[in-house]
């Protein structure tokens, strides 16, 4: 799996897995049928309510398939009612302790503060970062990283953190890209991801005409053209599928002309 490196060194696979699935054998059974199409890179959340059966679909498809915990990328996040130091220290220790890990990857600040429901937005950002700051430097996070910031909360939270986001998972796709977000953020040497990479709410990227005119004429389906398009603009993509088929699919993205 082609990677991409972080500010830090840490090298992420260039497509994840996304995992808002339900707690339970649902999920402990997309996560070994994905490892198994080939995914290492696996994306949650504390709001999902499947870190406890993610990680153990992990431990069983390390075990079933003779993997080590250092093959795999984990990434999680800590919600917008965890927000501050205190709330957000807690909330990642309990992510781990759900996830039954040693350590995550990737943790992410899901939400920003806005200014439209806190006067003191900035401060509460970075008041959020400092206790992932912390967990970074007790090496119990290899990267950190926010998600859904703009390029304001962006700009905010670099000029006041010590240690700078390293990566922004925003939606991003050909329905809806953010790209002065994304311009400002690869600008500021922070990686950018795209949640449902293949459209959103309402989005039906994949029955768009001329996209998939262009799959016709490239032998392609048209979710393996949109995350061809995603990644040539040097983003990594977070797909999502229950289907073996689909998971195989949304990876084979290398061998365009």
């Amino acid at each position: 799996m082609e990677t991409v490196t972080l500010v830090n060194g840490v090298e992420m696979p260039i497509i994840g897995f996304g995992s808002i699935i339900p707690e339970g054998r649902e999920t402990i059974t997309a996560v070994k049928n994905a490892v198994k199409a080939g995914y290492r890179h696996f994306d949650t959340a504390a709001i999902y309510g499947n870190e406890k059966s993610l990680g153990e679909g992990i431990r069983q498809a390390m075990s079933e398939e003779g993997l080590k915990r250092s093959d795999f990328f984990i990434t999680t996040k800590a919600w917008h009612s965890e927000r501050g130091y205190e709330k957000t220290y807690k909330a990642f220790e309990e992510s781990l302790e759900r996830l039954g890990l040693d350590y995550v990857d990737l943790y992410l600040i899901h939400w920003p503060a806005n200014s439209t429901w806190h006067d003191d937005w900035r401060e509460l950002n970075y008041d959020t970062w400092r206790a992932l700051e912390d967990h970074y430097k007790a090496g119990r996070i290899k990267a950190i990283g926010v998600a859904n910031f703009l390029d304001n909360h962006l700009e905010a939270l670099i000029e006041d953190a010590e240690i700078k986001p390293m990566v922004d998972q925003i939606e991003y796709h050909p329905g809806f890209f953010q790209d002065r977000t994304a311009k400002f953020a690869q600008e500021h040497g922070i990686v950018v991801e795209a949640w449902s990479p293949l459209g959103g709410v309402g989005a039906h990227i994949v029955d768009d005409p001329t996209i998939n005119n262009i799959a016709k004429e490239l032998g392609k389906d048209a979710g393996q053209v949109v995350l061809r398009w995603i990644y040539q603009k040097g983003i990594v993509s977070l797909p999502k599928s229950l289907s073996p088929s689909h998971m195989k699919s949304n990876l084979d993205i290398f061998n365009f002309l």
